[in-house]
């Protein structure tokens, strides 16, 4: 089957598209003919082998796909012909990819397999931060940096979906689109966003920060907060791990708050089907639906991959594998 290889640990363009042998069902795995798979944040990092997770070379990257099933275990929820999305961690970018049962989640017919691909990782991932270690509640306002991106469109749409206003950091006029179309009721740029969120807000501040970004904007996240307000760290696309002054916290009582989805479901495994079932209904009624930014076909990961390490990516970056 053709599959994408990391061979070395030189970066995105150092990445092949080679044919190896297909997975098979061992250790009671579903096997997913892959139609498209999502491009991530981590698939890059993984390329320079500055991932948290660093599988031994050669290996097949691609966290998130969505396909037809081939064979599934006994006792498995899913069955041969049946739409999934699915969670592999790793071997996603491949033709077949074979997946824990428990990291395979139904796909709703009038989903596109493209759409399917961009579910996974992110929005479970919004959903834990926001649900489990945020505690939005209805009326709360909602601050998302990297709003055009696929974590930031996806906790835009959940973040509307559980009741919230959200407010959206952008940096150009067509990520400002892509923001409004993910379902933001304003924007602001990335430039000056404190003084305009205390602008819109008449000065209170805002109840969560959902900041996959990190960088120079985290201190003026933090400045940003209404009273009992918390910053979410999903990640760090803005290269530079940002450090906090605790005394900060003090002031308004606000919090930073850690988002390990990854650390957290390996502890209780059973904890994505939950979440699954948690964003099923949103899913079947159109409300959470990814913002497809480009796709690629699998002979052109290196062009997907510069796209997103260059911050160049609007919306959900796809490979279409079929």
């Amino acid at each position: 089957m053709r599959a994408v290889q990391v061979t070395s640990l030189d970066g995105p363009d150092a990445v092949e598209v080679n044919d190896i042998d297909e997975p098979g069902a061992a250790d009671r795995r579903v096997v997913v003919d892959v139609h498209a798979a999502g491009v991530t944040f981590p698939d890059v990092l993984v390329t320079r082998g500055q991932y948290q997770v660093k599988p031994p070379l050669p290996f097949v990257p691609g966290s998130e796909v969505a396909g037809v099933v081939r064979e599934a275990p006994e006792g498995a929820a899913v069955r041969p012909g049946d739409r999934v999305a699915a969670f592999p961690g790793f071997g996603g970018f491949a033709e077949t990819v074979a997946v824990d049962p428990r990291l395979v989640f139904p796909l709703p017919d009038e989903l596109p397999f493209a759409a399917g691909a961009g579910l996974p990782m992110n929005y479970l991932t919004v959903h834990f931060a926001l649900v489990r270690r945020g505690a939005l509640q209805p009326g709360e306002t909602v601050l998302v940096h990297g709003a055009a991106g696929g974590v930031g469109t996806a906790a835009i749409q959940l973040a509307k979906a559980l009741g919230a206003r959200v407010v959206a950091v952008v940096s150009s006029d067509a990520k400002t689109a892509v923001a409004r179309e993910a379902g933001a009721d304003q924007t602001v740029p990335a430039d000056g966003f404190k003084e305009a969120v205390a602008d819109l807000t008449d000065g209170r501040g805002v109840d969560v920060v959902v900041d996959p970004v990190g960088g120079d904007r985290f201190t003026d996240s933090l400045r940003s907060l209404a009273t009992e307000g918390r910053v979410l760290v999903i990640g760090f696309t803005g290269g530079e791990i940002p450090t906090v002054k605790v005394n900060r916290l003090l002031l308004n009582n606000i919090a930073v708050v850690g988002v390990g989805w990854g650390a957290y479901w390996l502890r209780e495994p059973d904890y994505p089907q939950q979440q699954w079932a948690e964003l099923s209904p949103h899913v079947e009624s159109g409300a959470l639906r990814p913002v497809l930014g480009s796709s690629y076909p699998l002979e052109h990961v290196v062009e997907a991959l510069r796209e997103l390490d260059e911050r160049r990516a609007q919306g959900k970056l796809v490979l279409e594998v079929r």
